[in-house]
Formats: structure tokens, C-alpha cells, sequence
């Protein structure tokens, strides 16, 4: 039997094209174009986005200013602490030789020394916030990384207030979600660690560092350049927990080898508590 010879109409074509037409991504418009903007090209539009969106939200929030705290991720609730020691133990009751669990259970161990300032970050979170927000103006709004740690301590002083109070998430191979505590609508996540840098700066009117690792002393050190340089109006910079930054950092040797100048060693001050941090950025007279 003959086959029959199937017409295609060129009506049927065209509609066929048309659709590819529709749905090719030059079709897009330039910002709904996700392959566009993922582009290396793109890079200066990604960073503006990045700069503008937070700063659009800040305002419609009315956040006039804030406080900054930085420190450890790893830095938990005493009761967290003693709940992981438990369980290292416990392996290395299977594995009494490894080195690993035994250098471990030592770290946790030091860890646990310095639990408690998880609770002087949530308490100072508290006594900052709860005086200086309303309705209409907040000011002196908790601002940290939004992780686990001395930052879920802060946020959560916040929380506690029923205080508002922001994280700036960043998006690392091995790290964290935001912590629970954050007030929804602002917290942030962030690809490039210099506009972060940037967002923590530009409305702050303090800055609290509790002990921590080579995320903490990059931006304390970030911030006392920028202060030391005039780059930023200098505001109260505090090291919480002197015996800690005194044994890590020796800024008097600087001063004496004349890397630094004796007039920079007044950019910072020490606190034990947080009263003591409180009063120190109330007594500084710093403009909301």
C-alpha cells in the first residue's frame, strides 16, 4: 500500500516558531533573565542589587541606626556545650585511643569555659534594644552575621525584647542558615563579603566584639582601620571580655614599635559585662 504524504500547513509552523521564539531566554526581559545575571559580566549589576535591596528595606523599616556584634559561631548555651561533651565521651569510651576524639573533647572542653558570654551577648542584645525602639524610629537595632553562636545570642536578646533586630547571612559552602531569632523581613543573604561588610558599617553607632575567630578579628580590625583612617566617624568600638582579647592581641606592642600610633590604642575599650558595654555606648554621645 501507498503511504500517504502527511501536510504540514505552514500555519502549523509558524505557531511551532513563534513558540520558540516566545520562549527563548532573549526574550526575557534583561531582569527576569536569570541566566543573564548569573553571568561574569554581570558581576557590577549583581553588586548593585546587592547594595540597593537591603538599603530599600532598611528604610521602609525605618532602622536609623545600629549596633553590631560580632563573635564566635561556635560559642553556645553552656547547656549545648555540656550536651556535646557528654556525647564525645561517650565515643571515646568505643574509641579510647583516637587522638582526634580526645583533641576534640579538649576544644569542647575550652568551649565550655567560655560559654557564658553567649548569655552576656543575649543580655546585652536585651538591655540595647529595649529602650531605643518604637513604632515609628529604631534605633541602636541589633545587627550581626545571623548565625549560630554569639550571633543567635544577639538576635535572640532582641527577640526577647520584642525588639526588632537584622542578620546578614552570607552564602559559604559550610555554613550556616539564620538563626531563629532574627526578626523575618530582615535578614539578608549576601554573595560578595565586601558589600556585607559595607551593610554592617553605614548605619552603625557601635560596635561589640566578643570572643571569637578570623571572621571576628577581620571585621574588627576592618572597622578600626576605617575608624583609624577617618573613613568612618569614630564610634565605640568594644572588646567584651578583656582577659580574652588581652591574651590574643597585644595592640600596646603595635603602639611601641611605632606601627601604630598611642592616640589608636583609644579607638577600642574593654567590657566585662553588659551593663558596663551599654554604658559605655550611652555615655558616647553618638547621634541616633
Amino acid at each position: 500500500m501507498k503511504k500517504t504524504k502527511t501536510h504540514i500547513s505552514p500555519k502549523f509552523n509558524n505557531f511551532k516558531n513563534l513558540n520558540l521564539i516566545i520562549n527563548s531566554d532573549t526574550y526575557k526581559l534583561a531582569h527576569e533573565d536569570i541566566g543573564l545575571l548569573s553571568r561574569n559580566e554581570m558581576r557590577g549589576v549583581r553588586m548593585l542589587l546587592e547594595i540597593t535591596k537591603p538599603d530599600l528595606i532598611l528604610e521602609e523599616n525605618k532602622i536609623l541606626s545600629t549596633i553590631i556584634i560580632f563573635g564566635g559561631a561556635s560559642i553556645t548555651e553552656e547547656s549545648d556545650t555540656k550536651k556535646k561533651i557528654e556525647n564525645i565521651e561517650e565515643l571515646i569510651k568505643k574509641k579510647p585511643k583516637s587522638i582526634l576524639l580526645k583533641r576534640n573533647l579538649n576544644r569542647l572542653k575550652n568551649l565550655l569555659l567560655i560559654s557564658h558570654y553567649y548569655q552576656s551577648a543575649r543580655g546585652f542584645s536585651k538591655l540595647a534594644s529595649i529602650n531605643n525602639q518604637n513604632k515609628n524610629c529604631n534605633s541602636h537595632v541589633i545587627v550581626t552575621g545571623g548565625g549560630p553562636g554569639i550571633m543567635e545570642a544577639a538576635n535572640r536578646g532582641a527577640f526577647e525584647a520584642n525588639c526588632k533586630s537584622i542578620g546578614l547571612n552570607i552564602d559559604l559552602p559550610n555554613e550556616q542558615i539564620p538563626n531563629a531569632f532574627i526578626t523575618p523581613g530582615l535578614c539578608f543573604k549576601f554573595n560578595y563579603f565586601a558589600l556585607r561588610k559595607i551593610h554592617f558599617v553605614m548605619r552603625s553607632v557601635a560596635a561589640v566584639f566578643f570572643p571569637g575567630g578570623f571572621g571576628t578579628l577581620d571585621e574588627l580590625f576592618e572597622l578600626l582601620t576605617l575608624c583609624q583612617t577617618g573613613m568612618k566617624t569614630k564610634i565605640p568600638i568594644i572588646l567584651f571580655g578583656r582577659q580574652y582579647w588581652n591574651k590574643l592581641i597585644n595592640f600596646e606592642y603595635l603602639a611601641d614599635l611605632g606601627l601604630i600610633a598611642d592616640e589608636h590604642l583609644n579607638l577600642f575599650q574593654y567590657a566585662d559585662s553588659s551593663s558596663e558595654a551599654w554604658e559605655i555606648i550611652k555615655s558616647s554621645n553618638i547621634p541616633n
